[in-house]
Protein backbone atom coordinates (compact mmCIF):
# COMPACT_ATOMS: atom_id res chain seq x y z
CA UNK A 1 0.00 0.00 0.00
CA UNK A 2 0.88 3.23 -0.86
CA UNK A 3 1.69 5.50 2.57
CA UNK A 4 -0.29 8.88 2.22
CA UNK A 5 3.25 11.14 2.22
CA UNK A 6 4.18 8.28 -0.89
CA UNK A 7 1.03 8.61 -2.68
CA UNK A 8 1.24 13.04 -2.46
CA UNK A 9 4.69 12.65 -3.72
CA UNK A 10 3.86 9.85 -6.51
CA UNK A 11 0.78 11.36 -7.99
CA UNK A 12 2.82 15.17 -8.23
CA UNK A 13 5.75 13.29 -9.85
CA UNK A 14 3.63 11.83 -12.36
CA UNK A 15 2.06 15.08 -13.34
CA UNK A 16 5.62 16.01 -14.32
CA UNK A 17 7.57 15.24 -17.96
CA UNK A 18 10.52 13.32 -18.38
CA UNK A 19 12.38 16.59 -19.06
CA UNK A 20 11.79 18.01 -16.00
CA UNK A 21 12.82 14.66 -14.10
CA UNK A 22 16.39 14.86 -16.19
CA UNK A 23 16.41 18.51 -14.99
CA UNK A 24 15.92 17.71 -10.90
CA UNK A 25 18.51 15.05 -12.11
CA UNK A 26 20.95 17.23 -13.07
CA UNK A 27 21.52 19.31 -9.37
CA UNK A 28 20.72 16.22 -7.19
CA UNK A 29 24.33 15.25 -5.58
CA UNK A 30 23.32 11.88 -5.25
CA UNK A 31 22.28 11.50 -9.21
CA UNK A 32 25.89 13.43 -10.54
CA UNK A 33 28.31 10.48 -8.70
CA UNK A 34 26.15 7.72 -10.02
CA UNK A 35 28.40 7.05 -13.30
CA UNK A 36 24.80 5.21 -15.42
CA UNK A 37 23.11 8.54 -13.98
CA UNK A 38 26.00 10.87 -15.71
CA UNK A 39 25.92 9.03 -18.41
CA UNK A 40 22.05 9.31 -18.73
CA UNK A 41 22.70 13.14 -18.37
CA UNK A 42 24.71 13.51 -21.34
CA UNK A 43 22.24 12.75 -23.47
CA UNK A 44 21.71 14.88 -26.32
CA UNK A 45 18.38 15.54 -27.38
CA UNK A 46 16.10 12.18 -28.47
CA UNK A 47 16.88 10.74 -31.84
CA UNK A 48 16.25 7.62 -33.54
CA UNK A 49 18.38 4.96 -33.98
CA UNK A 50 18.82 6.00 -37.92
CA UNK A 51 20.73 9.00 -36.85
CA UNK A 52 22.46 8.26 -34.04
CA UNK A 53 26.10 7.33 -36.00
CA UNK A 54 25.91 10.24 -38.98
CA UNK A 55 26.02 13.92 -38.75
CA UNK A 56 22.37 15.65 -37.74
CA UNK A 57 20.53 17.51 -40.68
CA UNK A 58 18.62 20.66 -39.50
CA UNK A 59 15.65 20.36 -37.94
CA UNK A 60 13.13 21.04 -39.92
CA UNK A 61 11.45 24.19 -40.36
CA UNK A 62 7.75 24.89 -40.10
CA UNK A 63 7.14 25.33 -43.65
CA UNK A 64 8.38 22.30 -44.66
CA UNK A 65 5.21 19.72 -45.02
CA UNK A 66 4.66 16.49 -43.39
CA UNK A 67 2.54 14.79 -46.26
CA UNK A 68 1.29 11.64 -45.37
CA UNK A 69 -1.44 11.93 -48.38
CA UNK A 70 -4.93 14.06 -49.30
CA UNK A 71 -6.97 14.87 -47.03
CA UNK A 72 -9.78 12.59 -46.84
CA UNK A 73 -12.31 14.76 -44.25
CA UNK A 74 -11.79 18.26 -45.80
CA UNK A 75 -15.75 19.13 -44.69
CA UNK A 76 -15.22 18.79 -41.16
CA UNK A 77 -14.62 21.63 -38.70
CA UNK A 78 -14.64 22.40 -35.56
CA UNK A 79 -18.63 24.27 -35.36
CA UNK A 80 -19.49 20.12 -36.02
CA UNK A 81 -19.38 19.50 -32.40
CA UNK A 82 -20.71 21.14 -29.29
CA UNK A 83 -17.69 20.93 -26.83
CA UNK A 84 -19.32 19.65 -22.87
CA UNK A 85 -16.32 19.25 -20.83
CA UNK A 86 -12.38 19.14 -20.40
CA UNK A 87 -11.59 15.57 -19.71
CA UNK A 88 -7.64 15.36 -20.13
CA UNK A 89 -5.46 17.54 -20.89
CA UNK A 90 -1.52 17.16 -21.80
CA UNK A 91 1.42 18.57 -23.04
CA UNK A 92 0.17 20.58 -26.49
CA UNK A 93 -3.99 20.64 -25.75
CA UNK A 94 -6.65 19.08 -24.04
CA UNK A 95 -9.47 15.95 -24.39
CA UNK A 96 -12.77 17.19 -24.53
CA UNK A 97 -16.00 15.36 -24.77
CA UNK A 98 -18.00 16.65 -27.41
CA UNK A 99 -21.35 15.74 -29.24
CA UNK A 100 -21.63 16.24 -32.75
CA UNK A 101 -24.24 18.07 -33.62
CA UNK A 102 -26.11 16.22 -36.21
CA UNK A 103 -25.80 12.50 -35.28
CA UNK A 104 -26.04 13.36 -31.47
CA UNK A 105 -23.31 10.78 -30.86
CA UNK A 106 -20.55 11.47 -28.08
CA UNK A 107 -16.59 11.37 -28.78
CA UNK A 108 -13.41 12.64 -26.91
CA UNK A 109 -11.84 15.62 -28.92
CA UNK A 110 -8.44 15.51 -28.87
CA UNK A 111 -7.52 19.08 -29.74
CA UNK A 112 -3.60 20.05 -29.73
CA UNK A 113 -2.07 23.45 -30.60
CA UNK A 114 0.39 23.65 -33.13
CA UNK A 115 2.82 26.35 -32.21
CA UNK A 116 3.37 24.26 -29.20
CA UNK A 117 3.67 20.94 -30.84
CA UNK A 118 6.33 22.70 -33.47
CA UNK A 119 7.70 24.75 -30.78
CA UNK A 120 9.05 21.13 -29.12
CA UNK A 121 9.30 19.69 -32.40
CA UNK A 122 6.95 16.80 -31.24
CA UNK A 123 5.37 16.66 -35.46
CA UNK A 124 7.26 13.52 -35.77
CA UNK A 125 5.63 12.01 -33.13
CA UNK A 126 1.80 13.71 -33.34
CA UNK A 127 2.10 12.12 -36.80
CA UNK A 128 2.95 9.07 -35.39
CA UNK A 129 0.07 8.54 -33.24
CA UNK A 130 -2.02 9.48 -36.47
CA UNK A 131 -0.72 6.72 -38.16
CA UNK A 132 -0.69 4.28 -35.27
CA UNK A 133 -4.51 5.25 -34.46
CA UNK A 134 -5.36 4.58 -37.78
CA UNK A 135 -4.51 0.94 -37.51
CA UNK A 136 -6.33 0.41 -34.82
CA UNK A 137 -9.44 -0.13 -36.49
CA UNK A 138 -10.09 -3.65 -35.78
CA UNK A 139 -8.67 -4.91 -31.88
CA UNK A 140 -11.08 -4.31 -29.10
CA UNK A 141 -8.67 -2.89 -26.72
CA UNK A 142 -7.08 0.53 -28.63
CA UNK A 143 -8.61 3.32 -28.59
CA UNK A 144 -10.36 4.17 -32.21
CA UNK A 145 -10.14 7.20 -34.24
CA UNK A 146 -13.08 7.94 -36.26
CA UNK A 147 -11.30 10.92 -38.16
CA UNK A 148 -9.38 13.62 -37.81
CA UNK A 149 -9.13 17.43 -39.54
CA UNK A 150 -6.80 20.71 -39.00
CA UNK A 151 -7.58 24.44 -38.86
CA UNK A 152 -4.68 26.52 -39.70
CA UNK A 153 -3.63 26.58 -35.58
CA UNK A 154 -4.66 23.26 -34.33
CA UNK A 155 -5.37 19.53 -35.23
CA UNK A 156 -8.34 17.70 -33.94
CA UNK A 157 -8.62 14.05 -33.21
CA UNK A 158 -12.17 12.48 -33.01
CA UNK A 159 -11.68 9.17 -31.15
CA UNK A 160 -13.76 6.94 -29.06
CA UNK A 161 -15.41 8.51 -25.97
CA UNK A 162 -13.95 6.19 -22.99
CA UNK A 163 -15.49 7.06 -19.83
CA UNK A 164 -14.82 4.03 -17.34
CA UNK A 165 -11.80 5.67 -16.10
CA UNK A 166 -7.96 5.95 -16.26
CA UNK A 167 -6.53 2.59 -14.07
CA UNK A 168 -4.24 5.10 -12.66
CA UNK A 169 -7.59 6.71 -11.02
CA UNK A 170 -8.94 3.60 -9.82
CA UNK A 171 -5.88 2.37 -8.37
CA UNK A 172 -4.94 5.01 -6.43
CA UNK A 173 -8.66 4.65 -5.05
CA UNK A 174 -8.13 0.46 -4.36
CA UNK A 175 -4.53 1.10 -3.98
CA UNK A 176 -4.06 -2.42 -4.81
CA UNK A 177 -5.73 -4.59 -7.01
CA UNK A 178 -6.55 -8.41 -6.34
CA UNK A 179 -4.84 -11.19 -8.34
CA UNK A 180 -7.94 -11.85 -10.54
CA UNK A 181 -8.58 -8.65 -11.67
CA UNK A 182 -5.20 -7.76 -12.35
CA UNK A 183 -4.97 -10.79 -14.39
CA UNK A 184 -7.87 -9.68 -16.36
CA UNK A 185 -6.53 -6.37 -16.98
CA UNK A 186 -3.05 -7.74 -17.76
CA UNK A 187 -4.70 -10.19 -20.45
CA UNK A 188 -6.37 -7.25 -22.09
CA UNK A 189 -3.06 -4.92 -22.39
CA UNK A 190 -0.97 -8.34 -23.27
CA UNK A 191 -3.54 -8.67 -26.14
CA UNK A 192 -3.73 -5.35 -27.32
CA UNK A 193 0.52 -4.89 -27.21
CA UNK A 194 0.57 -8.08 -28.83
CA UNK A 195 -1.68 -6.85 -31.39
CA UNK A 196 0.48 -3.69 -32.16
CA UNK A 197 3.92 -5.94 -32.17
CA UNK A 198 1.72 -7.74 -35.10
CA UNK A 199 2.01 -4.42 -37.06
CA UNK A 200 5.08 -4.26 -36.43
CA UNK A 201 4.88 -0.86 -33.58
CA UNK A 202 6.04 -0.74 -30.25
CA UNK A 203 4.07 0.95 -28.22
CA UNK A 204 6.73 2.28 -25.13
CA UNK A 205 4.33 4.18 -23.10
CA UNK A 206 2.36 1.70 -21.19
CA UNK A 207 1.81 3.30 -17.78
CA UNK A 208 -1.83 2.99 -15.71
CA UNK A 209 -2.28 6.72 -17.27
CA UNK A 210 -2.77 5.69 -20.86
CA UNK A 211 -4.88 2.71 -19.68
CA UNK A 212 -8.52 3.32 -19.94
CA UNK A 213 -11.73 1.31 -18.55
CA UNK A 214 -14.90 1.84 -20.82
CA UNK A 215 -18.41 1.86 -19.47
CA UNK A 216 -18.36 -2.20 -18.99
CA UNK A 217 -15.41 -2.25 -17.46
CA UNK A 218 -12.78 -4.09 -20.26
CA UNK A 219 -9.04 -1.97 -21.06
CA UNK A 220 -8.72 0.40 -23.62
CA UNK A 221 -5.38 1.76 -24.56
CA UNK A 222 -4.80 5.25 -25.85
CA UNK A 223 -2.11 7.94 -26.71
CA UNK A 224 0.19 6.47 -29.03
CA UNK A 225 2.62 9.63 -29.48
CA UNK A 226 5.59 7.45 -28.26
CA UNK A 227 4.98 4.70 -30.40
CA UNK A 228 7.60 3.93 -32.99
CA UNK A 229 6.64 1.71 -35.81
CA UNK A 230 8.17 -0.15 -38.53
CA UNK A 231 10.30 -2.17 -36.13
CA UNK A 232 10.62 -6.01 -37.29
CA UNK A 233 10.33 -8.85 -35.01
CA UNK A 234 14.06 -8.43 -34.70
CA UNK A 235 14.40 -4.91 -35.11
CA UNK A 236 15.85 -2.03 -32.56
CA UNK A 237 15.56 1.40 -31.61
CA UNK A 238 17.69 4.04 -29.22
CA UNK A 239 15.14 7.00 -28.54
CA UNK A 240 15.59 7.62 -24.99
CA UNK A 241 12.08 8.34 -24.20
CA UNK A 242 8.88 7.10 -21.91
CA UNK A 243 7.97 7.46 -18.00
CA UNK A 244 10.66 7.44 -15.43
CA UNK A 245 8.71 4.77 -13.12
CA UNK A 246 8.36 2.66 -16.03
CA UNK A 247 12.08 2.64 -17.89
CA UNK A 248 13.30 -0.71 -18.74
CA UNK A 249 17.19 -0.85 -18.07
CA UNK A 250 17.95 -0.82 -21.78
CA UNK A 251 16.60 1.98 -22.23
CA UNK A 252 17.97 4.32 -19.62
CA UNK A 253 21.58 2.73 -20.55
CA UNK A 254 21.06 4.34 -23.87
CA UNK A 255 21.11 0.69 -25.80
CA UNK A 256 19.58 -0.41 -28.54
CA UNK A 257 15.81 -1.83 -27.49
CA UNK A 258 13.27 -3.32 -29.26
CA UNK A 259 9.74 -4.73 -28.44
CA UNK A 260 10.81 -6.83 -25.21
CA UNK A 261 10.22 -3.24 -24.04
CA UNK A 262 6.57 -3.59 -23.83
CA UNK A 263 6.89 -6.57 -21.86
CA UNK A 264 9.18 -4.79 -19.31
CA UNK A 265 6.20 -2.43 -18.52
CA UNK A 266 4.13 -4.63 -18.97
CA UNK A 267 5.38 -6.57 -15.80
CA UNK A 268 5.28 -2.92 -14.24
CA UNK A 269 2.02 -2.14 -14.52
CA UNK A 270 1.01 -5.62 -13.36
CA UNK A 271 3.48 -5.24 -10.01
CA UNK A 272 1.77 -1.63 -9.21
CA UNK A 273 -1.73 -3.69 -9.94
CA UNK A 274 -0.69 -6.16 -7.19
CA UNK A 275 1.76 -3.70 -4.69
CA UNK A 276 0.24 -0.58 -5.14
CA UNK A 277 3.88 1.13 -6.36
CA UNK A 278 6.04 0.71 -9.33
CA UNK A 279 9.39 -1.89 -8.74
CA UNK A 280 12.06 -0.14 -7.99
CA UNK A 281 10.29 3.51 -7.11
CA UNK A 282 11.24 6.04 -4.88
CA UNK A 283 10.51 9.25 -4.13
CA UNK A 284 14.61 10.01 -5.07
CA UNK A 285 14.30 9.87 -9.19
CA UNK A 286 18.20 8.82 -9.40
CA UNK A 287 17.56 6.40 -6.90
CA UNK A 288 15.18 4.74 -8.58
CA UNK A 289 17.21 4.67 -12.00
CA UNK A 290 19.53 3.66 -9.72
CA UNK A 291 17.45 0.93 -8.67
CA UNK A 292 15.96 -0.25 -12.31
CA UNK A 293 19.60 -0.56 -13.08
CA UNK A 294 21.29 -2.66 -10.18
CA UNK A 295 18.94 -3.96 -7.62
CA UNK A 296 17.44 -7.17 -7.66
CA UNK A 297 13.43 -7.57 -7.79
CA UNK A 298 12.17 -7.98 -4.53
CA UNK A 299 8.40 -9.48 -4.38
CA UNK A 300 6.64 -9.86 -1.04
CA UNK A 301 4.62 -13.17 -0.17
CA UNK A 302 1.48 -12.64 -0.50
CA UNK A 303 0.87 -13.39 -4.64
CA UNK A 304 0.85 -17.04 -6.57
CA UNK A 305 3.65 -18.47 -7.54
CA UNK A 306 2.37 -18.09 -11.06
CA UNK A 307 2.43 -14.34 -10.25
CA UNK A 308 5.62 -14.46 -8.98
CA UNK A 309 7.13 -16.20 -11.98
CA UNK A 310 5.50 -14.26 -14.17
CA UNK A 311 6.62 -10.70 -12.65
CA UNK A 312 10.31 -12.05 -12.77
CA UNK A 313 10.13 -13.05 -16.36
CA UNK A 314 8.82 -9.41 -17.38
CA UNK A 315 11.16 -8.01 -15.16
CA UNK A 316 14.30 -9.45 -16.01
CA UNK A 317 16.83 -6.53 -16.53
CA UNK A 318 18.44 -8.50 -19.98
CA UNK A 319 16.16 -7.92 -22.59
CA UNK A 320 17.39 -11.01 -24.38
CA UNK A 321 16.29 -13.26 -21.22
CA UNK A 322 12.94 -11.12 -20.68
CA UNK A 323 9.72 -13.18 -21.22
CA UNK A 324 8.67 -12.55 -24.67
CA UNK A 325 12.17 -11.70 -26.29
CA UNK A 326 11.76 -14.98 -28.76
CA UNK A 327 7.95 -15.55 -29.30
CA UNK A 328 7.00 -12.40 -28.08
CA UNK A 329 3.11 -12.20 -27.09
CA UNK A 330 2.70 -15.87 -27.93
CA UNK A 331 5.09 -16.71 -24.51
CA UNK A 332 3.07 -14.24 -22.90
CA UNK A 333 0.21 -15.93 -23.88
CA UNK A 334 0.89 -19.48 -22.90
CA UNK A 335 2.73 -18.40 -19.20
CA UNK A 336 0.96 -20.30 -16.48
CA UNK A 337 -0.34 -17.05 -14.53
CA UNK A 338 -3.28 -16.60 -17.81
CA UNK A 339 -4.04 -20.32 -17.32
CA UNK A 340 -7.58 -19.61 -16.32
CA UNK A 341 -7.73 -17.17 -19.28
CA UNK A 342 -9.98 -18.56 -22.88
CA UNK A 343 -8.15 -15.56 -25.09
CA UNK A 344 -10.74 -16.27 -28.03
CA UNK A 345 -13.41 -15.20 -25.17
CA UNK A 346 -11.33 -12.44 -23.98
CA UNK A 347 -10.89 -10.92 -27.27
CA UNK A 348 -14.72 -11.45 -28.21
CA UNK A 349 -15.19 -9.40 -24.55
CA UNK A 350 -16.99 -12.57 -23.49
CA UNK A 351 -15.89 -12.55 -19.91
CA UNK A 352 -17.33 -10.58 -17.83
CA UNK A 353 -15.09 -7.85 -16.53
CA UNK A 354 -13.99 -8.72 -12.40
CA UNK A 355 -15.49 -4.55 -12.32
CA UNK A 356 -17.89 -2.39 -13.41
CA UNK A 357 -17.59 1.33 -13.61
CA UNK A 358 -21.30 1.79 -13.21
CA UNK A 359 -21.45 4.59 -15.78
CA UNK A 360 -25.10 5.95 -16.05
CA UNK A 361 -24.55 7.04 -19.57
CA UNK A 362 -21.88 10.10 -21.65
CA UNK A 363 -23.32 12.74 -19.49
CA UNK A 364 -21.37 10.07 -16.37
CA UNK A 365 -18.04 11.93 -15.67
CA UNK A 366 -17.49 10.75 -11.85
CA UNK A 367 -14.52 8.37 -13.52
CA UNK A 368 -12.57 11.54 -14.22
CA UNK A 369 -10.42 13.61 -12.80
CA UNK A 370 -12.31 16.97 -11.20
CA UNK A 371 -9.06 18.57 -11.89
CA UNK A 372 -10.06 18.48 -15.87
CA UNK A 373 -13.77 18.78 -15.33
CA UNK A 374 -14.04 21.52 -13.01
CA UNK A 375 -12.20 23.69 -16.11
CA UNK A 376 -13.94 25.65 -18.52
CA UNK A 377 -14.38 24.76 -21.84
CA UNK A 378 -12.52 27.38 -24.01
CA UNK A 379 -14.30 29.84 -26.11
CA UNK A 380 -11.70 29.20 -29.12
CA UNK A 381 -11.88 25.02 -29.26
CA UNK A 382 -15.35 25.18 -31.31
CA UNK A 383 -14.02 27.96 -33.73
CA UNK A 384 -12.11 28.40 -36.31
CA UNK A 385 -9.31 31.54 -36.61
CA UNK A 386 -10.60 34.43 -38.79
CA UNK A 387 -8.35 34.03 -41.41
CA UNK A 388 -7.24 37.70 -41.96
CA UNK A 389 -5.91 37.18 -38.13
CA UNK A 390 -3.94 33.80 -39.31
CA UNK A 391 -0.52 35.13 -38.35
CA UNK A 392 2.27 33.79 -41.09
CA UNK A 393 3.55 31.75 -38.14
CA UNK A 394 0.26 30.12 -37.71
CA UNK A 395 0.36 29.82 -41.81
CA UNK A 396 3.88 27.95 -41.35
CA UNK A 397 2.02 25.35 -38.61
CA UNK A 398 -0.86 24.95 -41.09
CA UNK A 399 1.73 24.04 -44.01
CA UNK A 400 3.55 21.38 -41.57
CA UNK A 401 0.51 19.02 -41.25
CA UNK A 402 -0.33 18.65 -44.40
CA UNK A 403 -1.65 15.35 -44.96
CA UNK A 404 -2.80 15.43 -41.38
CA UNK A 405 -6.86 14.92 -41.92
CA UNK A 406 -8.27 11.20 -42.35
CA UNK A 407 -12.06 10.00 -42.70
CA UNK A 408 -12.24 6.21 -42.98
CA UNK A 409 -13.37 5.18 -46.29
CA UNK A 410 -16.60 3.35 -46.29
CA UNK A 411 -14.93 -0.21 -47.15
CA UNK A 412 -14.11 0.03 -43.36
CA UNK A 413 -17.71 0.29 -42.60
CA UNK A 414 -18.52 -2.85 -45.05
Amino acid sequence: MRAPSDLKAFMKQRRMGLNDFIQRLATNSYACKHPEVQSILNLSPPQDAELMNTNPSPPPSPSQQINLGPSSNPSAKPSDFHFLKVIGKGSFGKVLLARHRTDDQFYAVKVLQKKAILKKKEEKHIMSERNVLLKNVKHPFLVGLHYSFQTADKLYFILDYINGGELFYHLQRERCFLEPRARFYAAEIASALGYLHSLNIVYRDLKPENILLDSQGHIILTDFGLCKENIEPNGTTSTFCGTPEYLAPEVLHKQPYDRTVDWWCLGAVLYEMLYGLPPFYSRNTAEMYDNILNKPLQLKPNISNAARHLLEGLLQKDRTKRLGCTEDFTEIKNHIFFSPINWDELNAKKITPPFNPNVTGPNDLRHFDPEFTDEPVPSSIGCSPDSALVTASIKEAAEAFVGFSYAPSMDSYL
